[in-house]
Protein backbone atom coordinates (compact mmCIF):
# COMPACT_ATOMS: atom_id res chain seq x y z
CA UNK A 1 0.00 0.00 0.00
CA UNK A 2 1.60 3.31 -1.07
CA UNK A 3 2.34 5.75 1.76
CA UNK A 4 2.87 9.46 1.26
CA UNK A 5 5.41 11.19 3.48
CA UNK A 6 4.73 14.59 5.00
CA UNK A 7 7.17 16.38 2.68
CA UNK A 8 5.45 15.02 -0.44
CA UNK A 9 2.01 15.94 0.86
CA UNK A 10 3.22 19.38 1.91
CA UNK A 11 4.81 20.14 -1.47
CA UNK A 12 1.70 18.94 -3.32
CA UNK A 13 -0.60 21.08 -1.19
CA UNK A 14 1.72 24.09 -1.52
CA UNK A 15 1.88 23.57 -5.27
CA UNK A 16 -1.91 23.29 -5.54
CA UNK A 17 -2.42 26.44 -3.47
CA UNK A 18 0.24 28.40 -5.36
CA UNK A 19 -1.21 27.58 -8.77
CA UNK A 20 -4.73 28.38 -7.62
CA UNK A 21 -3.58 31.78 -6.36
CA UNK A 22 -1.63 32.31 -9.58
CA UNK A 23 -4.73 31.57 -11.67
CA UNK A 24 -7.19 33.66 -9.66
CA UNK A 25 -5.01 36.66 -8.77
CA UNK A 26 -1.42 36.83 -10.05
CA UNK A 27 -2.02 36.03 -13.73
CA UNK A 28 -4.55 38.81 -14.32
CA UNK A 29 -2.43 41.40 -12.50
CA UNK A 30 0.70 40.37 -14.39
CA UNK A 31 -1.05 40.19 -17.77
CA UNK A 32 -2.48 43.70 -17.44
CA UNK A 33 1.05 45.03 -17.05
CA UNK A 34 2.49 42.94 -19.89
CA UNK A 35 -0.09 43.70 -22.57
CA UNK A 36 -2.98 46.10 -22.96
CA UNK A 37 -4.74 43.44 -25.03
CA UNK A 38 -5.65 41.51 -21.88
CA UNK A 39 -8.27 44.08 -20.86
CA UNK A 40 -9.97 43.70 -24.25
CA UNK A 41 -10.60 39.97 -23.78
CA UNK A 42 -14.04 38.67 -22.89
CA UNK A 43 -14.65 36.68 -19.70
CA UNK A 44 -14.26 33.32 -21.40
CA UNK A 45 -10.97 34.31 -23.01
CA UNK A 46 -9.61 35.63 -19.71
CA UNK A 47 -10.30 32.29 -18.03
CA UNK A 48 -8.34 30.41 -20.67
CA UNK A 49 -5.63 33.09 -20.73
CA UNK A 50 -5.06 32.76 -16.97
CA UNK A 51 -5.09 28.97 -17.25
CA UNK A 52 -2.41 29.08 -19.95
CA UNK A 53 -0.26 31.57 -18.01
CA UNK A 54 -0.25 29.16 -15.07
CA UNK A 55 0.46 26.26 -17.41
CA UNK A 56 3.47 28.08 -18.89
CA UNK A 57 4.89 28.92 -15.46
CA UNK A 58 4.52 25.30 -14.34
CA UNK A 59 6.12 24.00 -17.55
CA UNK A 60 9.30 26.07 -17.20
CA UNK A 61 9.59 25.29 -13.49
CA UNK A 62 9.31 21.49 -13.61
CA UNK A 63 10.99 21.23 -17.02
CA UNK A 64 14.19 22.86 -15.78
CA UNK A 65 14.09 20.78 -12.59
CA UNK A 66 13.62 17.67 -14.75
CA UNK A 67 16.76 18.44 -16.78
CA UNK A 68 18.77 19.01 -13.62
CA UNK A 69 17.78 15.57 -12.32
CA UNK A 70 18.52 13.85 -15.63
CA UNK A 71 21.96 15.46 -15.80
CA UNK A 72 23.09 15.36 -12.18
CA UNK A 73 21.10 12.80 -10.16
CA UNK A 74 23.44 9.80 -10.43
CA UNK A 75 21.36 7.55 -8.16
CA UNK A 76 18.26 7.85 -10.34
CA UNK A 77 20.15 7.43 -13.60
CA UNK A 78 22.06 4.38 -12.32
CA UNK A 79 18.91 2.63 -11.04
CA UNK A 80 15.85 3.89 -12.97
CA UNK A 81 13.43 1.60 -11.12
CA UNK A 82 14.53 1.89 -7.48
CA UNK A 83 17.04 4.78 -7.39
CA UNK A 84 16.85 7.41 -4.63
CA UNK A 85 13.63 9.24 -5.56
CA UNK A 86 13.97 12.31 -3.29
CA UNK A 87 14.46 15.01 -5.96
CA UNK A 88 12.09 13.27 -8.35
CA UNK A 89 9.41 13.18 -5.65
CA UNK A 90 9.81 16.92 -5.15
CA UNK A 91 9.38 17.58 -8.88
CA UNK A 92 6.49 15.13 -9.30
CA UNK A 93 4.78 16.54 -6.20
CA UNK A 94 4.90 20.02 -7.76
CA UNK A 95 3.40 18.63 -10.96
CA UNK A 96 0.74 16.64 -9.10
CA UNK A 97 -0.35 19.76 -7.24
CA UNK A 98 -0.58 21.58 -10.56
CA UNK A 99 -2.53 18.77 -12.26
CA UNK A 100 -5.10 18.63 -9.46
CA UNK A 101 -5.38 22.43 -9.50
CA UNK A 102 -5.85 22.46 -13.27
CA UNK A 103 -8.41 19.65 -13.13
CA UNK A 104 -10.42 21.64 -10.61
CA UNK A 105 -10.24 24.75 -12.81
CA UNK A 106 -11.26 22.80 -15.93
CA UNK A 107 -14.25 21.25 -14.16
CA UNK A 108 -15.31 24.52 -12.52
CA UNK A 109 -15.08 26.48 -15.77
CA UNK A 110 -16.13 23.62 -18.02
CA UNK A 111 -18.21 25.76 -20.39
CA UNK A 112 -15.21 27.98 -21.04
CA UNK A 113 -12.25 25.57 -21.10
CA UNK A 114 -13.71 22.08 -20.65
CA UNK A 115 -11.74 19.48 -22.60
CA UNK A 116 -12.09 15.69 -22.17
CA UNK A 117 -8.69 15.19 -23.75
CA UNK A 118 -6.98 17.24 -21.04
CA UNK A 119 -8.97 15.51 -18.30
CA UNK A 120 -7.85 12.12 -19.63
CA UNK A 121 -4.24 13.32 -19.82
CA UNK A 122 -4.26 14.69 -16.26
CA UNK A 123 -5.91 11.59 -14.78
CA UNK A 124 -3.50 9.23 -16.59
CA UNK A 125 -0.51 11.25 -15.36
CA UNK A 126 -1.78 11.35 -11.77
CA UNK A 127 -2.42 7.61 -11.88
CA UNK A 128 1.21 7.00 -12.83
CA UNK A 129 2.61 9.55 -10.37
CA UNK A 130 0.62 7.93 -7.55
CA UNK A 131 3.22 5.15 -7.41
CA UNK A 132 6.17 7.51 -7.77
CA UNK A 133 5.03 9.61 -4.82
CA UNK A 134 3.61 6.80 -2.71
CA UNK A 135 6.39 4.25 -2.98
CA UNK A 136 9.22 6.04 -4.78
CA UNK A 137 8.96 3.63 -7.71
CA UNK A 138 10.31 4.31 -11.20
CA UNK A 139 11.87 7.70 -10.40
CA UNK A 140 13.81 7.94 -13.67
CA UNK A 141 10.75 7.28 -15.80
CA UNK A 142 8.47 9.53 -13.76
CA UNK A 143 10.94 12.39 -14.11
CA UNK A 144 11.67 11.65 -17.78
CA UNK A 145 8.00 12.25 -18.59
CA UNK A 146 8.31 15.85 -17.44
CA UNK A 147 10.60 16.64 -20.39
CA UNK A 148 7.34 16.96 -22.35
CA UNK A 149 6.55 20.18 -20.49
CA UNK A 150 9.11 22.12 -22.54
CA UNK A 151 6.70 22.14 -25.49
CA UNK A 152 3.85 23.67 -23.47
CA UNK A 153 5.02 27.33 -23.48
CA UNK A 154 5.15 27.38 -27.29
CA UNK A 155 1.70 25.81 -27.60
CA UNK A 156 0.34 28.40 -25.18
CA UNK A 157 2.13 31.25 -26.95
CA UNK A 158 0.43 30.36 -30.21
CA UNK A 159 -2.93 30.73 -28.48
CA UNK A 160 -1.84 34.07 -26.95
CA UNK A 161 -0.83 35.44 -30.36
CA UNK A 162 -4.07 34.35 -32.00
CA UNK A 163 -6.20 35.74 -29.16
CA UNK A 164 -4.40 39.09 -29.33
CA UNK A 165 -5.13 39.27 -33.05
CA UNK A 166 -1.68 38.55 -34.48
CA UNK A 167 -1.89 37.46 -38.11
CA UNK A 168 -1.14 33.76 -38.56
CA UNK A 169 1.46 34.70 -41.16
CA UNK A 170 3.16 37.29 -38.92
CA UNK A 171 6.86 36.80 -38.19
CA UNK A 172 6.25 36.28 -34.46
CA UNK A 173 3.57 33.67 -35.09
CA UNK A 174 5.60 31.89 -37.75
CA UNK A 175 8.73 31.74 -35.57
CA UNK A 176 6.77 30.47 -32.58
CA UNK A 177 5.03 27.88 -34.77
CA UNK A 178 8.35 26.54 -36.06
CA UNK A 179 9.78 26.38 -32.54
CA UNK A 180 6.59 24.76 -31.25
CA UNK A 181 6.62 21.83 -33.66
CA UNK A 182 10.41 21.33 -33.33
CA UNK A 183 10.37 21.33 -29.52
CA UNK A 184 7.16 19.28 -29.35
CA UNK A 185 8.69 16.63 -31.60
CA UNK A 186 11.99 16.60 -29.69
CA UNK A 187 10.61 16.30 -26.15
CA UNK A 188 7.50 14.19 -26.79
CA UNK A 189 8.14 12.08 -29.89
CA UNK A 190 11.88 11.81 -30.58
CA UNK A 191 12.49 10.62 -27.01
CA UNK A 192 10.07 7.70 -27.34
CA UNK A 193 12.75 5.17 -28.45
CA UNK A 194 15.01 6.18 -25.55
CA UNK A 195 12.17 5.95 -23.04
CA UNK A 196 10.87 2.56 -24.16
CA UNK A 197 14.37 1.24 -24.75
CA UNK A 198 15.17 1.94 -21.10
CA UNK A 199 11.82 0.45 -20.09
CA UNK A 200 12.35 -2.79 -22.04
CA UNK A 201 15.86 -3.14 -20.61
CA UNK A 202 14.31 -3.57 -17.15
CA UNK A 203 11.93 -6.36 -18.20
CA UNK A 204 12.79 -9.67 -16.56
CA UNK A 205 15.17 -8.10 -14.05
CA UNK A 206 14.85 -8.52 -10.31
CA UNK A 207 14.08 -4.81 -9.98
CA UNK A 208 11.17 -5.14 -12.43
CA UNK A 209 9.69 -8.15 -10.61
CA UNK A 210 9.90 -6.33 -7.28
CA UNK A 211 7.50 -3.70 -8.62
CA UNK A 212 4.55 -6.04 -8.59
CA UNK A 213 1.70 -6.37 -11.06
CA UNK A 214 -0.13 -3.14 -10.14
CA UNK A 215 2.79 -0.74 -10.62
CA UNK A 216 3.93 -2.61 -13.74
CA UNK A 217 0.50 -2.17 -15.36
CA UNK A 218 0.27 1.44 -14.22
CA UNK A 219 3.67 2.22 -15.70
CA UNK A 220 3.14 0.55 -19.07
CA UNK A 221 -0.52 1.51 -19.62
CA UNK A 222 -0.06 5.15 -18.58
CA UNK A 223 3.06 5.47 -20.75
CA UNK A 224 1.36 4.06 -23.84
CA UNK A 225 -1.78 6.14 -23.28
CA UNK A 226 0.20 9.37 -22.88
CA UNK A 227 2.23 8.70 -26.01
CA UNK A 228 -0.87 7.95 -28.07
CA UNK A 229 -2.20 11.35 -27.02
CA UNK A 230 1.16 12.96 -27.85
CA UNK A 231 1.02 11.50 -31.37
CA UNK A 232 -2.53 12.77 -31.83
CA UNK A 233 -1.49 16.22 -30.60
CA UNK A 234 1.49 16.21 -32.97
CA UNK A 235 -0.78 15.49 -35.93
CA UNK A 236 -3.07 18.36 -34.93
CA UNK A 237 -0.13 20.74 -34.53
CA UNK A 238 1.41 19.63 -37.82
CA UNK A 239 -1.88 20.21 -39.65
CA UNK A 240 -2.16 23.68 -38.13
CA UNK A 241 1.42 24.56 -39.04
CA UNK A 242 0.89 23.25 -42.58
CA UNK A 243 -2.13 25.51 -43.05
CA UNK A 244 -0.20 28.53 -41.76
CA UNK A 245 2.75 27.71 -44.03
CA UNK A 246 0.44 27.41 -47.05
CA UNK A 247 -1.14 30.76 -46.15
CA UNK A 248 2.28 32.38 -45.84
CA UNK A 249 3.46 30.96 -49.18
CA UNK A 250 0.26 32.15 -50.86
CA UNK A 251 0.76 35.65 -49.49
CA UNK A 252 4.38 35.61 -50.65
CA UNK A 253 3.27 34.62 -54.16
CA UNK A 254 0.63 37.34 -54.21
CA UNK A 255 3.18 39.91 -53.07
CA UNK A 256 5.60 38.87 -55.82
CA UNK A 257 2.83 39.01 -58.43
CA UNK A 258 1.90 42.55 -57.35
CA UNK A 259 5.53 43.65 -57.57
CA UNK A 260 5.81 42.21 -61.06
CA UNK A 261 2.63 43.93 -62.20
CA UNK A 262 3.88 47.25 -60.82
Amino acid sequence: MPTFDKLTIGISITSFTTFQLFFHFVSAWLSKHLTSGFNKLNARQKIEWNSRIVSTFHAWLVGCFCLYILWFDDAVNADPVWGDPFLVKVNVAITSGYLISDLLIIIWYWKAIGDRFFVTHHVAALYAYYYVLGEGLLPYFGNFRLLAEFSTPFVNQRWFFETLGYAKSSAANMLNGIMMIIVFFMVRIAVIPTYYGRMVSTFGTEAFHRLGFGPQCSWIIASVLLDIMNLIWLLKIAKGCYKVLCLWLTQMDETQERRKSE
